[in-house]
C-alpha cells in the first residue's frame, strides 16, 4: 500500500508559523511554514495558512484577573508559502504573512478600539530530509529547518512604547504596541527540526523551532523564541490515493522578556502549552489539507498581559 505524508504546521515557525500560541508565538508565526511533510518531487507547491487567535483573558504572573473592561484581541495571520524543491531531500520556500489585528482596550479612562492590518515579516528558509526510511509498514522521516526571516512589516505600532504612562485609577491595558505591531523590525535567524514516525495506521509528528532575534527597530528587541509540538494520531482512512487523519495535538512555547531601550519589558514573558485535535486529509500526493484547534492547559505570564483563549488553524498545500 502506497503511503501519502500527513501535513505539518512546522513552529516556525511558524516553523513556524506560526507562529505561532500566545502572542509571541501568533507574531513568529507570521514567518512559519505550513506544507506537507517531505519534499515532492515534482518541484513547486504552494500553500495558504491561516491561524485565528483569539486573546481576552487578563493574568497578571501567570493569575488570572477579572476583565472589566473586556479588553480583547483577535488576531488573524494568512500566510502564502510558495516551495521549490531542489533536489529530493533539499527545498527553498518564502513566506509572505498578512496580518489582521482588531483590539478594544483601555486608554486611561476611555476606552480604544481599532485595528492593524498590512504585510508582516516575509522569511526565506531552507529544508532539508535528513533521513529517510519507507517501509511496507513504517516510515520514519527526519528533517532539519533554517533561514532568515526579514524586517518587511510595518513597525508603526512600537513607537507606542515610548508613550505608554498609567493614570492613576484608570484600568491598565494588557495590550501594547508590541502587541499589535506587523513586524520586529529586525532581521533574524530560524532553526528548526520535525520528525515524522508512522507504523501501520499510527503516526506521530514532533517539531522544534527556535528563533534567534536581533535588535530592531525603536531600539527593541523581542526576545529569542522556543516553540514545539508534539502531534500523535491515527490514519482513519489510509487508501492509495488519499489518507484521513485525527491527532492530538500537544504545543508550546518558551520565551523571556523583550527589551526596549535596553532595559527588560516585563510584561512579555511568557510559557505556554497548548492541547487539541487537528484533522489532516491528503489526495494522489498532490493535494493536503488540515484543520485544527488549540486550548490553553498552562499559561504562566510576567507581569499584566492579555492572554489567548483558543486558536484555531487551517492550512491547503497542492503539489504542482
Amino acid at each position: 500500500m502506497k503511503f501519502f505524508p500527513v501535513p505539518l504546521s512546522i513552529f516556525p515557525a511558524f516553523v513556524l508559523l506560526a507562529l505561532p500560541t500566545t502572542r509571541a508565538c501568533d507574531l513568529c508565526s507570521a514567518f512559519s511554514a505550513t506544507e506537507a511533510e517531505g519534499i515532492s518531487s515534482s518541484g513547486w507547491n504552494a500553500s495558504l495558512a491561516t491561524q485565528f487567535t483569539h486573546f481576552s483573558t487578563l493574568r497578571l504572573n501567570g493569575d488570572e484577573l477579572a476583565n472589566e473592561s473586556r479588553q480583547r484581541l483577535d488576531s488573524t495571520i494568512t500566510q502564502l508559502v510558495i516551495s521549490r524543491a531542489l533536489t529530493p531531500r533539499f527545498a527553498l520556500q518564502f513566506n509572505v504573512p498578512f496580518i489582521i489585528r482588531t483590539f478594544r482596550r483601555p486608554e486611561g479612562f476611555a476606552i480604544d478600539e481599532g485595528h492593524e492590518s498590512g504585510l508582516g515579516d516575509a522569511s526565506l528558509l531552507g529544508r532539508l530530509v535528513i533521513f529517510r526510511r519507507d517501509l511496507v509498514e513504517t516510515t520514519i522521516i527526519g528533517s532539519a529547518l533554517g533561514g532568515v526571516k526579514f524586517a518587511t512589516g510595518s513597525t508603526r505600532r512600537l513607537r507606542e512604547e515610548f508613550s505608554e504612562i498609567e493614570e492613576p485609577g484608570a484600568p491598565e491595558s494588557g495590550i501594547h504596541g508590541h502587541d499589535l505591531t506587523l513586524g520586529t523590525g529586525s532581521t533574524d535567524a530560524i532553526f528548526g527540526a520535525s520528525i515524522y514516525l508512522r507504523h501501520a495506521r499510527f503516526f506521530a509528528v514532533a517539531s522544534v523551532q527556535y528563533a534567534l532575534r536581533a535588535r530592531g527597530d525603536y531600539d527593541y528587541r523581542f526576545a529569542n523564541d522556543l516553540t514545539w509540538e508534539v502531534a500523535p494520531g491515527a490514519y482513519l482512512v489510509l487508501e492509495h490515493t488519499h489518507t484521513f487523519g485525527l491527532q492530538v495535538v500537544f504545543s508550546g512555547e518558551r520565551k523571556s522578556t523583550d527589551t526596549f531601550q535596553r532595559a527588560s519589558a516585563d510584561d512579555t514573558g511568557i510559557t505556554t502549552v497548548y492541547v487539541g485535535p487537528r484533522l489532516s486529509y491528503t489526495y494522489a500526493a498532490r493535494l493536503s489539507a488540515a484543520i485544527g484547534a488549540d486550548f490553553p492547559v498552562r499559561m504562566d505570564n510576567t507581569a499584566l498581559q492579555l492572554t489567548p483563549d483558543y486558536r484555531l488553524r487551517g492550512n491547503l498545500t497542492w503539489n504542482f
